[in-house]
């Protein structure tokens, strides 16, 4: 089967969808093509290019979905991409119609962007979303003025109801987009005769063209070596102010926007609206951050409260499987496989199934409901010290669910030194994966009572991990802010959308994708290591194992009760795991792990968690399972709570030793696919070595002084 988007790229004309972030543009994106889509990369940056195809009347259009961006002053890569494909730099993606998707509260912001489309001399259509939220507030915005004023045509639409996507398809299918008369004159800011030579350099139409690749085309990493040393010799060899220019042109933008605003918009009602009274409060420089942890607070809490009950029914139905399993199947090297290596496994990923999804389905509604801007615009002022960017909340936010997509989202930052810092800390913060651990032990070492009548003590645990990450984050921002070099300057620009209802039926479907995605993608990697982990926990040197196995047997001859031949069975499993390659292993790290508390059992765990730090949890129930009766119906919990220290005759995981392991995987680098994102991101290997010793590192020294202090 050919793929669609390949089979009528030729021949489909081409229409870029653009608009600010925020305003819908994706939504109508997604609603247009359905799943005739295909992601890849752009050429020289790791911003994502997403393509689809449109069919309508028999007809095939293919859309290009371009980055969000707030105007043509290209800061980071996806506003250098979009710089790139609107300016008809790229020929590959060079569209022949702009559709621009404009916030209908937000119009002053969006024409501004849509005067410079004007500019550029392209065929333009705009499309006013949102308008149901206008309607509620009482706004009122003369389209037919507005096109008069613009000479571009107006759409009307409300993507989140699916209204007005009809009018959109027609629009595109009739080629009903303009190419009006220039918004704002070059020479208002500028002497034209400085761009003669560049329009014809480069084979630009528009003043307007030439003028933004001379201002802006060293940035492009896609233009040529030779075309780049060509704009970088015009630039020495002229003595005008282009970045003063560009400060006048924004000033007379606005200027006239506000003029063509007066004329178009009708505020019906003079009531202040409800966002304005929401953001005294949600901004406010006290009970704004202090509004912000609780509902940190309230979403730990739930987590724990609401998804308890199915993870105890989850463990317990494992549990009973892996007894089943042991009693009713024929005794032999596959039972002893699925009852101590696969299901405990898959148990090991299935249990938190219950958290995860809450956890993206709060995040989810943190962002459709727009508190999330208001996070990165409160979380600037706190940033800029540390050499982070207001926009470097969005990853750390969105690390707490994963840092994969934490670390892509870096990308948005415009300053490369304070990119390369927020990639660098991000894996700090404690994302899904680090939950299973902290549940785990959290249940096992903190009481489940309540503090003051309200604070449940195991949310409270939670929590404090979760800060924890963020305290590693900022020291360490800091110290990278001291050695990393660079002379450019960033700044803050974000959107602060109206208060909506959260899409809760995109909120299900975030949860659905987001556990789907945890069970596919770590289940695998977990399944296979926990067959892995069967295999070396089950087999060793021959000699050793059959000589533990005949001395077993022997004793069992000689036993007097079944109660006796028990104990010989638990203890001969016992030696036979730690004689087995994975007890070799873990015995051989257990002097370097002993100060932190550790056992070579929690050795061989910390080896199998590099892959996946999730990997943690199925490794001691794997390992537990193989070393207890098999035929037992305990859940993880009561397996690791049973443990006892030979040495200490002290549960293995008591307080200190419980707490130093959760230290130490709020700060370790366990995730070989966050390393394989920050090579990407990054371009080469040095940034994620780095990243694994320093973490490592600090995960080690954290751990041990927590144990130490505790012990």
């Amino acid at each position: 089967m050919s793929d669609p988007i390949k089979s009528t790229a030729i021949k489909s004309p081409k229409v870029a969808i653009i608009g600010n972030p925020n305003v819908g543009k994706s939504t109508i994106f997604n609603q247009l093509t359905g799943l005739n889509q295909k992601i890849g990369n752009y050429p020289g940056v790791t911003v994502d290019k997403k393509t689809g195809v449109m069919n309508h009347e028999g007809s095939t259009y293919q859309l290009i979905d371009l980055p969000g961006t707030y105007s043509l002053y290209p800061n980071s890569e996806d506003e250098i991409i979009a710089h790139r494909v609107l300016n008809q730099q790229s020929e590959i993606e060079k569209p022949e119609y702009v559709l621009m998707v404009i916030d209908s509260l937000q119009l002053s912001r969006g024409l501004f962007l849509a005067s410079q489309l004007i500019d550029l001399g392209l065929n333009l259509a705009l499309v006013l979303n949102m308008s149901d939220l206008a309607e509620k507030k009482k706004i009122d915005i003369k389209g037919f003025e507005l096109f008069k004023a613009l000479g571009v045509p107006i759409l009307h639409t409300d993507a989140r109801a699916s209204k007005g996507l009809d009018q959109i398809k027609d629009l595109i299918h009739q080629r009903n987009f303009a190419k009006p008369m220039e918004f704002l004159k070059v020479s208002e800011y500028l002497d034209p005769a400085l761009l003669i030579d560049v329009k014809e350099k480069f084979g630009l139409a528009t003043d307007y063209q030439a003028y933004q690749l001379l201002r802006f085309g060293l940035k492009d990493r896609g233009l040529s070596p030779e075309k780049r040393t060509w704009i970088a010799d015009k630039l020495a060899s002229i003595s005008v102010n282009l970045e003063a220019a560009q400060l006048e042109e924004t000033k007379l933008r606005y200027r006239k926007i506000t003029e063509i605003i007066e004329k178009v918009v009708i505020k019906k009602d003079a009531i202040p609206p409800t966002t304005n009274k929401l953001d005294k409060a949600f901004l406010h420089p006290v009970f704004g951050y202090v509004i912000f942890g609780a509902i940190l607070l309230l979403i730990f809490q739930a987590i724990f409260a609401w998804a308890s009950v199915p993870m105890d029914m989850i463990d317990g139905f494992f549990a009973q499987m892996a007894g089943w399993a042991s009693s009713n199947l024929p005794e032999g090297v596959l039972t002893s496989l699925i009852a101590e290596g696969i299901i405990p496994g898959i148990g090991g990923v299935v249990i938190f199934i219950p958290q995860i999804a809450m956890l993206f389905g709060f995040l989810a509604i943190l962002e459709d409901t727009g508190y999330m801007s208001r996070v990165v615009f409160m979380m600037d002022r706190w940033m800029k010290p540390f050499g982070l960017h207001g926009k470097s909340i969005v990853p750390l936010v969105s690390g707490v669910a994963c840092a994969i997509p934490g670390v892509m989202a870096a990308r948005n930052i415009g300053n490369w030194k304070e990119k390369i810092i927020t990639i660098m800390v991000t894996p700090l913060m404690s994302c899904s994966a680090r939950l299973p651990v902290y549940i785990i032990l959290i249940g096992l070492v903190v009481p489940d009572e309540m503090l003051f009548g309200f604070f449940n003590l195991q949310a409270l645990a939670l929590l404090g991990l979760y800060v924890l990450g963020v305290v590693g984050v900022l020291f360490t921002s800091f110290g990278l802010k001291s050695i990393l070099k660079t002379t450019e300057k960033s700044y803050l620009m974000v959107e602060l959308p109206s208060y909506r209802t959260p899409r809760w039926k995109d909120v299900l479907m975030t949860m659905y994708s987001k556990s789907y995605t945890f069970v596919t993608e770590a289940g695998k990697v977990i399944l296979a290591i926990s067959i892995i982990l069967w295999v070396l926990a089950s087999y060793g040197p021959p000699a050793q194992m059959d000589a533990i196995r005949a001395e077993r047997d022997q004793q069992i001859e000689q036993a007097q009760s079944p109660e006796e031949i028990e104990i010989i069975e638990v203890e001969a499993s016992s030696r036979l795991l730690e004689s087995s390659f994975i007890g070799i292993m873990g015995h051989a790290i257990e002097p370097a792990i002993r100060p932190l508390g550790y056992d070579w059992k929690i050795g061989i765990a910390l080896i199998t968690s590099f892959a996946a730090r999730e990997v943690f949890v199925s490794t001691i129930a794997t390992i537990y399972s193989i070393e207890g009766d098999p035929e037992d119906d305990l859940t993880i919990r009561e397996k690791l709570n049973s443990q006892i220290n030979p040495n200490t005759g002290e549960k293995t995981f008591n307080l200190p030793t419980a707490f130093s392991l959760m230290v130490f995987y709020a700060f370790a680098m366990q995730c070989m696919s966050t390393l394989a994102i920050v090579y990407r991101e990054t371009k080469g290997w040095k940034w994620p070595l780095i990243q694994t010793v320093y973490m490592t590192i600090l995960a080690y020294v954290s751990a041990l002084i927590t144990y130490q202090i505790l012990s």
